[in-house]
């Protein structure tokens, strides 16, 4: 039995995780858990799972929760803040731990469960994105397992298995082409936040629905690829696959193209990233080509999608540049979520920001690097959104 610890435990990760533990009591235990700030789902989570440490960011809701579970026995030892979350993420005997926290957020629990020794099952992407240059040494130096829990990541390093080293020349990732996949550009200035939020395919968090929708998401993992696998980006490729039934393919050596296939359901990466090297037996509905019927592939549009090259151009770059963009993604997106910006101004406010951190792009980061260009790509897309003209035209046209 794998002893586990589960970082955003209420989220869309989070839940999974828990579908896959309560369905594989023989297989997992939840030693360890963190969330947010939703209160009322974490102690339901606390008292099914009855966890030996829990944590919650939101340091104003420990009061509530500790009095949410005011009558379990065993009590678990709670903590609270970030640094709460990066206390249970090094606790304990968990040998493995889930990053499902949204952001760059995961990036200092990460580390300290590395340094503590433990596998990590990624499915906090912006870790790697932000965090590369700092994470791959560390992993390096304890020894310890990195395993993508991410549909795309999963489904390459599956199709890695036995390929011999050197075999690999190309990375296909495919993308699902988000809420907008069959929009004109031309429609794009109208888009609202409840637009963006109707994926057509995964049920996922907001913020990552449109990442999605600007596809975004692909750019970010076209970076987590590199570093992950130690492609070189012009070997790294997106294409539109509106199933979402190929999660990924690669190309070997001598032309030969292998896919992972699924339906959409992010439990699967999960289970694998758990339990690898092992296949674990499930009830889980078998893939039905028949029944999924045609699998189409297309281009993707780049007028469509400028958050793709921008992520293509800051992964070359490299260094600090990576998490300026993720950063000021994730600030961009959150002003859009509260209708502050419009969809458009989302690729705009980043490519001006990332154009301002060129001239202090530090190329060998350390983690306080890291951390500093993370902090001021925020403020910095605030200042741009401040003062950004209210009309928004169409990019590319």
């Amino acid at each position: 039995m794998k002893a586990i610890t589960l970082l955003g435990s209420t989220g869309s990760i989070g839940t999974q995780t828990l579908d896959i533990v309560r369905s594989h009591p023989n297989d997992f235990r939840l030693v360890g858990i963190a969330a947010g700030s939703n209160v009322d789902r974490l102690a339901q989570q606390v008292r099914e799972f009855r966890p030996a440490a829990v944590a919650i960011c939101d340091e104003s809701k420990l009061p509530a929760l500790k009095d949410a579970l005011a009558d379990l026995t065993p009590q678990p030892q709670f903590f609270a803040g970030e640094a709460g979350v990066v206390e249970v993420a090094r606790h304990g005997d968990a040998e493995a731990v889930v990053t499902g926290i949204v952001g760059c957020a995961g990036l200092l629990p990460t580390l300290a469960a590395i340094e503590a020794g433990k596998d990590i099952a990624l499915a906090n992407k912006e870790t790697l994105i932000a965090g590369g240059p700092v994470v791959l040494p560390l992993i390096e130096k304890h020894g310890v397992k990195l395993l993508p829990a991410d549909s795309e990541h999963s489904a390459i390093f599956q199709c890695l298995q036995g390929v011999p080293q050197g075999g690999l020349r190309r990375i296909l990732l495919t993308a699902s082409g988000g809420a907008f996949r069959d929009w004109p550009v031309e429609k794009l200035p109208t888009v609202t936040v409840a637009d963006a939020l109707k994926h057509p395919n995964w049920s996922m968090g907001r913020k990552i629905t449109v990442d999605s929708a600007t596809l975004m998401n692909k750019g970010l993992e076209v970076i987590e690829a590199h570093y992950l696998f130690g492609m070189d980006y012009d070997r790294i490729d997106i294409v539109i696959h509106p199933q979402s039934i190929i999660h990924s393919l690669i190309e070997l050596q001598d032309t030969s193209v292998l896919a992972q296939l699924g339906w959409p359901d992010m439990r699967l990466p999960l289970l694998y990233a758990l339990s690898w090297p092992d296949r674990i037996d499930t009830d889980w509905e078998p893939l039905d080509l028949v029944k999924a019927g045609e699998l189409t592939f297309r281009e993707p549009d780049h007028a469509k999608y400028p958050c793709m090259d921008l992520a293509y151009a800051a992964g070359r770059a490299g260094g600090t540049m990576t998490a300026v963009l993720n950063a000021a993604n994730e600030q961009a997106v959150a002003l859009f979520l509260d209708e502050k910006v419009r969809f458009l101004e989302i690729p705009t406010l980043i490519e001006q920001v990332c154009d301002r951190h060129r001239a202090d792009l530090k190329t060998h980061p350390s983690l306080d690097d890291i951390l500093a260009a993370d902090r001021w790509a925020r403020t910095a897309v605030l200042e741009a959104a401040a003062t950004a003209p209210k009309v928004v035209l169409p990019l590319g046209l």
